[in-house]
């Protein structure tokens, strides 16, 4: 679903990424874990197409990041950490606004499948700026979802959100990829979230890459090491 070659982006002479390789599973949950500042959210912003890389290619869905980047958007669903919405329309009249932005054929409708999908038409009327963050972390998968991509990105998708938001976010994006299979790329550092919903991972620091495998394989090349903290710490530490 996804693969990058020697991807970097650099600013200046910092090097922010640096000869990425790469490549994510179609049906994985993918973690990508690191320290703030490892990386993380400018490796996203080039798969999503946001920003162009200075080095290196990446492609999703066998579509160039660059080249085809039209496309690339078609089978993308993003949701970045601090989610966009007009705080004096309702979820109904955002998700219509950003659906016929992205081109959505029977946009109405797809907004009533997606929030019955995501358990919200109690609240779907009601103004986006009376809405906690977690409701609002709700609509932003919403509208990332709502042209039914093939791979979802998030970045840092539970940031800010108490115990209760966490776990709701956790169950949408498990049945997103259980019954929808959807893959998911998640920017993270919290490990806790990936232990309950990542399938594979892959470790960033510094701009580089340091490992990436399935978690059960990390776990049996580490058995020394009793948890994944344990292992990305000693990982980190290693670099």
């Amino acid at each position: 679903m996804l693969k990058t070659e020697n991807l970097g982006k650099k600013y200046g002479d910092f090097s922010a990424v640096e000869n990425l390789n790469l490549e994510v599973k179609e049906g994985s949950v993918f973690g990508f874990l690191g320290h703030n500042g490892a990386g993380k959210t400018t490796t996203i912003s080039m798969l999503t197409t946001l920003i162009l890389p200075t080095s290196g290619k990446a492609a999703i869905g066998g579509y160039d990041v660059v080249k085809d980047n039209l496309k690339v958007r078609n089978l993308i669903g993003y949701l970045p950490e601090n989610v966009t919405l007009y705080g004096d329309l309702t979820a109904v009249e955002n998700l219509r606004f950003f659906g016929r932005l992205s081109g959505v054929e029977n946009v109405d409708a797809r907004i009533e499948d997606t929030l019955k999908l995501l358990d919200f038409t109690d609240w779907k009327n009601r103004k986006v700026k009376t809405y906690s963050k977690g409701m609002r972390q709700r609509i932003g998968i919403a509208q990332a979802i709502l042209h039914s991509p093939k791979i979802l990105f998030l970045d840092e998708p539970t940031s800010g959100l108490d115990p209760q938001g966490t776990k709701e976010l956790r169950d949408i994006l498990l049945m997103l990829n259980q019954e929808r299979g959807t893959t998911i790329f998640m920017n993270t550092h919290l490990l806790s979230e990936v232990t309950k919903l990542c399938t594979d991972i892959g470790i960033i620091s510094k701009g580089r890459l340091l490992l990436a495998d399935s978690i059960k394989n990390i776990e049996k090349e580490f058995p020394e090491e009793k948890s994944l903290e344990e292992i990305y710490f000693k990982i980190e530490g290693g670099k």
